[in-house]
């Protein structure tokens, strides 16, 4: 594994590999890793001939008072993880080798932005997409891989990509949970041994809707409400809602369409995401739903969440 640390000794590189035809796979993280991102480049590893991972915190998606001085890092362990996963070049570039001096670019999303995690934290996805744009232009991929808990995120690179016309294929590989449910995350370091179990809450509420999902609920509001009655133990629920998995709309009131039920809530001084995916059986989709099921999911995509759940 070869590590990179500028923009140019990374991109010299990479033009010798594309000029012998191999497909390029992209991870871009922002450190501190664990086993969601190793599925990340387990898949990358499996469906492309090389690939790259970006270790960078981007300081444009933090807003003011939050965690970007204490988020976590663990350089030394996160080149062990990305050399023992079969990565094959490692980009570590510093803030001004992103945004030299000077830097006044930014891109701004469309309204699959603006509800969730866009209506809490103002100008997040700017710099989500942003740095993301960025990235994908520094390293060409033909493939770029992402975690299905950053649901919303996800929704967003995959409009900027349609919207912009980028050549990269969008791959979402479904969340990655500890035995007892919750959803692996970085800021899950932050958690006290006791929020640690008062958390399992969410993914609770979350299993128990799409378990109801699973045995023919389809009332929105009746999945909201068994969510929320396993979500006792937060300090605040920022949001706990229905979307459609597409366009992030509301859904009002039956659920027929691919949805995905999100929510974000604070755990003592931690705040923590998570999603799942309710998808009605093939039977019931028309030819452009099972297509959005299929791009849109990735492999998450069967109907019956005994099946969709990650092992």
């Amino acid at each position: 594994m070869l590590t990179f640390r500028t923009i140019k000794s990374l991109t010299q590189c990479l033009r010798g590999y594309r000029s012998s035809g191999l497909q390029v796979g992209f991870v871009p993280t922002m450190g501190f890793l664990h086993a969601g991102h190793r599925a990340l480049i387990d898949e990358s590893v499996a469906r492309c001939d090389i690939t790259v991972v970006s270790i960078f915190v981007n300081p444009t998606q933090f807003g003011p008072n939050e965690d970007l001085d204490r988020y976590p890092r663990a350089l030394e362990q996160d080149h062990e993880l990305c050399r023992t996963a079969g990565v094959n070049l490692l980009f570590v570039p510093d803030a001004t080798e992103i945004y030299p001096p000077g830097f006044q670019t930014h891109v701004e999303p469309g309204p699959v932005a603006e509800p969730l995690c866009g209506a809490v934290r103002p100008g997040h996805f700017r710099g989500v997409a942003t740095v993301v744009t960025k990235l994908f232009n520094i390293v060409q991929p033909d493939a770029a891989f992402f975690g299905q808990k950053d649901f919303q995120q996800c929704a967003v690179i995959r409009q900027m990509v349609r919207d912009l016309n980028m050549p990269v294929e969008i791959v979402t590989v479904p969340t990655v949970r500890e035995p007892d449910g919750l959803a692996l995350s970085s800021r899950n370091s932050y958690l006290s041994p006791a929020d640690r179990e008062r958390a399992r809450c969410l993914s609770q509420g979350l299993l128990a809707a799409q378990a109801a999902f699973g045995e023919g609920e389809r009332d929105s509001q009746r999945l909201l409400e068994i969510a929320r009655s396993q979500m006792t133990e937060v300090e605040q629920l920022q949001y706990l809602e229905l979307r459609d998995a597409r366009t992030l709309a509301a859904v009002q009131s039956l659920v027929e369409q691919p949805a995905a039920l999100c929510v974000a809530a604070t755990i003592g001084p931690t705040r923590l995401i998570d999603n799942v995916l309710l998808i009605p059986p093939p039977t019931a989709l028309a030819d452009h739903e099972l297509e959005l099921v299929s791009h849109v999911m990735g492999r998450q995509a069967s109907p019956h969440p005994e099946e969709s759940r990650p092992s």
